[in-house]
């Protein structure tokens, strides 16, 4: 869990000193004028004195036609973001690990259904089945998510964590959350394991790789996988948070993992990425259709390929993927019939850049949409209610909570009507009741086992870990 953030109170004669606090950032338009400013209209709340935000580029025929930048790169000196900016694009980095094993297939190193313990035999063999590397790129190996693990286990963003680090979350798991193949469970283990295939079959680090065989080839200067948490990128926007009073805070994470994230890079090398879908400069043909081949699942069609996920915005085609790590922010959408691609990089963690490219979809593609589906109907999350608890329905929840899956302990506190949780050496948080003997905290749902009136241990589910079970071994 997370660590204390520190507040930015910087005078406003420093922040003054940046214009783009209060003004857009532009680089190149041929839209005109109406539409750019219905455009910028959707970044307006990023041109406030002193706010991180974001680079937006819009892509027609391969060329970038529209490149603004909203907001700060860095709060702290008033640099604005321009689309040279560099940011972290977390899990749209994914598309880049999948071209790399693509690659080696056509390299004849590897099959897409090699089972993956070929190349990762410290990779338990589950008796739920055999895990290949095409469950991998699909997300649907069953296999935790490591970041969920590691998390759990009190490790924060901040602490810095190695590629052993992750391999050892991962190998301790003694189950999978479902059979592989059976389901689709977007997990980030299956591709920060493709990063040490990568290395074991090309005797190269994926960065290194990716640098020779993607970026250096599309002319990608700007681009690189940032595996060492101390290395200095040129460029690069701060990463941020809202804090309290409307100032905003430091959102940072020194995790070396790469594969399903690390990927830094621009606005304007990434139209160069866009343009590759084209071109097939990099993978050919063959290869650009081998990451939009969707995956199946329980016998049935899912919508994600090859770091893609691929559906469709009103009966038009839609290509696309988000990532988020610490404070960034990221989405690419591209709708292939059109030749339109939109890409929205931020360093604000409530940016929310999907919306804004949505938003963005709309105006732009205004008459080339199918009429809009009718609203949804709202569903309330349970980890959304809320539940009053008495001491009887609290007796027994303290004590000491442990799995050999996890990297440390879990204690649990009961402090009058609060329930607190600390894993290992991670700040303690509290549990927020839901409903009897059920609580949430950051998304997990975490669940009381009794025997009879005796507590034995608890029960976690969330989006990376299913049935996860911790037994009580201290505590009245």
């Amino acid at each position: 869990m997370k660590t204390g953030r520190r507040v930015s109170t910087l005078p406003l004669c420093l922040l003054a000193t940046g214009l783009a606090t209060a003004a857009l950032s532009a680089q190149s338009t041929s839209m005109d004028g109406a539409l750019s400013a219905r455009v910028d209209s959707v970044f307006g709340r990023f041109t406030a004195m002193g706010s991180p935000g974001c680079a937006l580029g819009v892509v027609q025929e391969g060329r970038l036609d529209y490149a603004r930048g909203y907001g700060l790169a860095s709060v702290e000196h008033g640099v604005p973001i321009t689309p040279t900016t560099v940011f972290d694009i977390g899990s749209v980095s994914k598309q880049f690990t999948a071209m790399a094993i693509v690659l080696l297939a056509q390299d004849g190193k590897l099959s897409l259904d090699d089972e993956i313990q070929k190349f990762l035999p410290e990779i338990p063999r589950y008796p739920a089945g055999a895990i290949t590397i095409r469950h991998l790129l699909h997300d649907t190996s069953g296999l935790r998510d490591y970041l969920d693990v590691m998390g759990l286990s009190g490790i924060s963003d901040e602490a810095v964590t190695t590629e052993a680090d992750a391999l050892d979350a991962i190998v301790r798991q003694k189950e999978t959350n479902f059979p592989p193949g059976s389901e689709f469970r977007y997990s980030n283990s299956g591709y920060f394991l493709l990063s040490v295939i990568v290395k074991r079959t090309s005797g190269e680090s994926l960065r290194d790789f990716a640098a020779r065989r993607i970026f250096t080839p599309l002319a990608m200067g700007r681009t690189q996988f940032v595996d060492r948490h101390e290395m200095i990128v040129p460029g690069k926007a701060g990463s941020y948070a809202p804090g309290p009073g409307g100032n905003f805070v430091l959102s940072l994470a020194n995790w070396e993992q790469t594969g399903d994230g690390a990927v830094n890079t621009t606005v304007e090398d990434l139209v160069k990425w866009e343009r590759n879908f084209e071109t097939g400069t990099v993978g050919g043909a063959a290869g650009i259709a081998e990451l939009h081949k969707t995956g199946v699942a329980g016998g049935k069609p899912i919508t994600y390929a090859l770091g893609l996920g691929i559906d469709s915005l009103r009966g038009l085609r839609r290509v696309s993927h988000g990532g988020a790590w610490a404070g960034y922010r990221a989405h690419i959408v591209r709708y292939p019939d059109l030749k339109v691609s939109l890409i929205s990089l931020c360093n604000l963690s409530n940016s929310n850049p999907g919306e804004l490219n949505q938003r963005v979809s709309l105006l732009l593609l205004e008459g080339k949409l199918g009429p809009a589906p009718p609203q949804g109907t709202f569903i309330r999350s349970p980890l959304a209610r809320t539940f009053s608890p008495t001491p009887a329905t609290l007796a027994g929840i303290a004590g000491t909570y442990r799995s050999p899956e996890l990297l440390a302990d879990w204690v649990i506190s009961v402090r009058r009507d609060s329930v607190l949780a600390r894993a290992g050496l991670g700040a303690e948080y509290p549990l927020r009741p839901v409903a009897a003997d059920t609580f949430a905290a950051f998304g997990t749902r975490v669940v009381v086992s009794r025997t009879g009136e005796t507590v034995t241990g608890l029960i976690l589910d969330n989006r990376g870990l299913r049935n996860f079970r911790l037994t009580k071994v201290e505590g009245r």
